[in-house]
């Protein structure tokens, strides 16, 4: 037996309704924001994701799925979708047309990591891509988007975290501060913050390993050191929150270790999650889009996980299944019956089915049972002679009989609650 690959999960039927669900609240909102769909391709050039997400970072390294094309030119499967949303922008010259432009995806993503919970080699994001102003209301609406889906989901115990990179000269002058702290703590950092101290002194802050964590309580914080016009634009960020009564906390190891990265970073996390506790996360990242071959243009996006949302949704959040009607159709004149009216009632917009290997009555009532029907249509020789049918609540075993040609009003009026 051929198995699927360790970290890449089947999502089976019994699980599809939830994650419809998730999906099609994620398209709500983000309509509501005025963010328009776009689907990227699932793979690209390989230098795309190594010139935006950084060739020295652990992603570039060591989680990537690359593999030669035929011509030879080296394709990656996509980590992440900001990266392909920024191609497309620049491809099609969308600066071109009025500003701002909005974007929103939905779809997998692949990373080779080590397997676990919530965290998966092809996994599944809902991402935005705002292109077009600095206004820090911009941020603000990106956040609020994020917020709003999650809490409309009813996750448990969000918490907002956030804070602010600077500018690239904030940056440039609080990073001999930090290094510097740094070294005096040297032997208190693991292998991979010891390297980092050299290639992404940033990234040593969002060390989840414990040591790491206590030898830096006490470093220099990036946010002390912002430069007026970088805290006036995070002074606006959080006095709009408390307009829309949102809760945030500031988290000043919060970082992003790009430098086109600047001011606003934010992730919304989970004590549900345990030590990987992100559900979704973003920034604004003003210097991607020139980076990657295009105009000057300011940007801020997020992306968040759907397995993660997935597992912590309750289930009181999700909607009732739709009502569906068994149609138990047998006999020589009752079996073509069956079938005309499957048709009449899924034309009519209804859930109908019916299983076309029984061929008694008893048969299809243990079928629909097990399908989960509210109703079944019982449809023999003699019914269809008189014209009429038997309607069997399969839960109260009420019956009653109903003109075969009025069935697919009487189980739209009947539904209409639902």
């Amino acid at each position: 037996m051929i198995k699927g690959i360790k970290g890449v999960k089947d999502i089976l039927p019994e699980e599809t309704p939830r994650w419809r669900f998730i999906e099609e609240s994620a398209r709500r909102w983000a309509d509501r924001y005025g963010f328009r769909e776009i689907r990227i391709p699932i793979f690209e050039v390989t230098t795309l994701f190594a010139r935006s997400i950084g060739a020295a970072t652990d992603i570039v390294e060591k989680e990537m799925y690359t593999f030669p094309d035929r011509d030879g030119t080296s394709l990656t499967l996509r980590p992440e979708g900001t990266a392909g949303t920024v191609r497309a922008f620049i491809e099609h010259n969308r600066s071109a047309d009025p500003l701002p432009q909005k974007y929103f995806y939905i779809g997998p993503m692949f990373r080779h990591e080590r397997p676990q919970a919530g965290r998966l080699r092809q996994f599944h994001q809902f991402g935005v891509e705002y292109f077009g102003t600095q206004d820090p209301k911009a941020d603000v609406d990106v956040i609020a988007l994020l917020w709003r889906f999650l809490s409309d989901l009813a996750l448990p115990d969000l918490t907002l975290e956030i804070n602010s990179l600077g500018t690239a000269a904030d940056r440039a002058a609080y990073l001999p501060v930090l290094v510097s702290f740094l070294k005096g703590r040297i032997g208190d950092l693991c292998d991979n913050c010891r390297r980092r101290m050299e290639t992404n002194p940033l990234r040593v802050l969002d060390c989840k390993v414990p040591g790491c964590r206590a030898a830096t309580e006490d470093a220099p914080q990036l946010v002390s050191h912002l430069s007026p016009q970088a805290k006036s634009h995070f002074d606006e960020v959080l006095s709009t929150f408390a307009v829309l009564g949102i809760p945030w906390r500031l988290n000043p190891r919060l970082v992003r270790g790009l430098d086109y990265y600047c001011l606003t970073a934010f992730e919304i996390t989970s004590s549900h999650l345990g030590a990987q506790n992100a559900v979704g996360a973003g920034g604004r990242y003003d210097g991607l889009v020139e980076l990657l071959g295009g105009p000057a243009m300011p940007a801020v996006g997020f992306a968040a996980g759907l397995e993660r949302i997935a597992m912590m949704l309750p289930e009181t959040s999700l909607p009732p299944s739709l009502p569906s009607v068994y149609v138990a159709a047998f006999g020589s004149q009752g079996g073509p019956a069956g079938v005309r009216l499957l048709d009449a009632l899924r034309l009519a917009g209804l859930s109908a089915q019916s299983d076309y290997r029984a061929t008694t009555l008893k048969g299809h009532l243990r079928q629909a049972d097990r399908s989960g029907c509210r109703f079944a249509v019982l449809l023999g020789d003699d019914e269809a002679k008189s014209g009429s049918a038997v309607v069997r609540n399969m839960d109260s075993k009420a019956q009653e009989t109903v003109p075969l040609p009025d069935l697919p009003r009487y189980f739209l009026s009947l539904f209409k609650g639902f």
